[in-house]
């Protein structure tokens, strides 16, 4: 069916029958993709990928169409920075496509063998899901993110990107389609959903047995319905609340340093600082905070850490269980590396935390304590992140406990299945 075929059936179908109709034509284009080879799903990642490139001029130009109506709604800077597409981000999202096709395919691994004593062989074997729904707001690039790791792991994709993003999501999924389908994938392994009435979203988390995972990436109001209403699996985080714990045997200018790329590299991504934690014994505290101060972040800390710089304003109890995603930084300042941790478990989402020190001790206690899905040592939170992990790319951070955890790519897109060979055994 064409885009304006598709375009006007949107229009005249009920929310359900739409989802239904596009979720059997993605489930009917998995069955094909699950049989395609490794280096047949590399070829079609790989040009894809050139599809990308070759697109620059019509991408951007979307982009700028949604940029210009972002302003006039009054997006914020940090939903705009986040929306924005220049030609280096744009390579960057082919470039990452690109590196999906080199990644190790998981589909088919044998995660574990073994020959029962009546003689029954068992094996746990990689399978991809089947059909997964991503639903996610501003950024276009996850648009060829979430359709490069569902194709690389054998999964067809449904999509549902948010308004503000409409143009650059069609222009760069016409793209991504018309790559893959030059080598073979069926067109309806990637689909992205025609229209933006919200009913739809509604329809995708009812549409249990024909949608196989949901996969939510944006605000928090987003993620909470999502998980709210949803009657399919959900695999999600819901806040990125990421803690920096400079210790007191941290070193001043790599604490400086972190503190500062933590924070401000990108304010508006999930792993970006929103609560600093400095240890009363650390000596370099307030560099740190003028630091900071000095790059235009505001500074919301409690009474110690108001003592360190007069701009520092009061935190209110909210403060310290709030994603910021701006250029907003919470500051405590703490007794010790107990006290520490406990303020993470208060208040952490457990998706990223780190500590800062030279004290290798200090460090495993701070790795084994803190239960987050990503936990570092000496490293800026800005590093969760698919790509940075060597991933190629993600579908998202998942915070949960169940199935994958942190930065999910191909892997954490398959389940296993059970193949049990036999050789005319009968149970007694």
């Amino acid at each position: 069916m064409s885009d304006t075929q598709t375009l006007e059936s949107a229009q005249t179908e009920t929310p359900e029958a739409l989802v239904a109709r596009l979720a059997k034509a993605g489930r009917a284009a998995q069955v094909v993709l699950a049989r395609m080879t490794t280096p047949q799903k590399a070829a079609a990642l790989l040009a894809a990928a050139e599809a990308l490139r070759a697109a620059q001029p019509a991408i951007l130009e979307a982009n700028a169409q949604d940029m210009a109506a972002g302003a006039a709604r009054g997006l914020s800077g940090a939903m705009l920075d986040r929306l924005r597409l220049d030609a280096g981000r744009l390579a960057g999202i082919a470039d990452a496509v690109a590196a999906v096709a080199g990644l190790p395919d998981p589909v088919g691994e044998v995660i574990s063998q073994d020959e029962r004593p009546n003689g029954l062989v068992l094996a746990r074997v990689r399978v991809p899901v089947g059909l997964i729904g991503i639903i996610y707001e501003s950024r276009p690039n996850v648009t060829a993110d979430a359709a490069a790791l569902c194709i690389g792991s054998g999964n067809a994709a449904l999509l549902r990107g948010g308004s503000e993003a409409v143009h650059s999501n069609r222009a760069i999924h016409a793209a991504m389609v018309q790559g893959l389908v030059s080598a073979g994938v069926p067109e309806a392994a990637v689909q992205l959903m025609p229209t933006q009435d919200r009913a739809a979203v509604g329809a995708m988390l009812t549409a249990a047995g024909l949608i196989d995972m949901i996969v939510p990436r944006g605000g928090k109001s987003l993620v909470q319905r999502v998980q709210d209403d949803a009657r399919v699996p959900v695999l999600a985080h819901l806040d990125g609340i990421c803690h920096t714990y400079v210790h007191s045997a941290a070193d001043p200018e790599m604490a400086l340093s972190i503190a500062v790329n933590a924070k401000m590299r990108r304010t508006g991504i999930c792993g970006s600082m929103e609560t600093l934690l400095l240890d009363a014994a650390f000596p370099g505290s307030v560099a740190v905070v003028r630091a900071l101060l000095d790059k235009d972040c505001e500074l919301r800390g409690d009474a110690r850490a108001r003592a360190l710089d007069p701009r520092i304003l009061p935190a209110s109890e909210a403060d310290w269980d709030t994603e910021y995603l701006d250029a907003i930084l919470s500051v405590a300042v703490v007794d010790g590396l107990e006290a520490g941790i406990d303020h993470i478990a208060r208040h952490s989402s457990h998706h990223t935390d780190a500590i800062i020190t030279a004290d290798p001790a200090a460090a495993e206690e701070f790795l084994q304590r803190v239960d987050s899905a990503i936990v570092m040592v000496n490293a800026s939170t800005q590093f969760a992140d698919g790509g940075e992990f060597g991933l190629g790319a993600e579908i998202g951070i998942a915070t949960g406990r169940l199935h994958a955890r942190g930065p999910v790519a191909l892997e954490g897109l398959t389940t296993y299945k059970w193949q049990v060979r036999g050789t005319g055994q009968v149970r007694p």
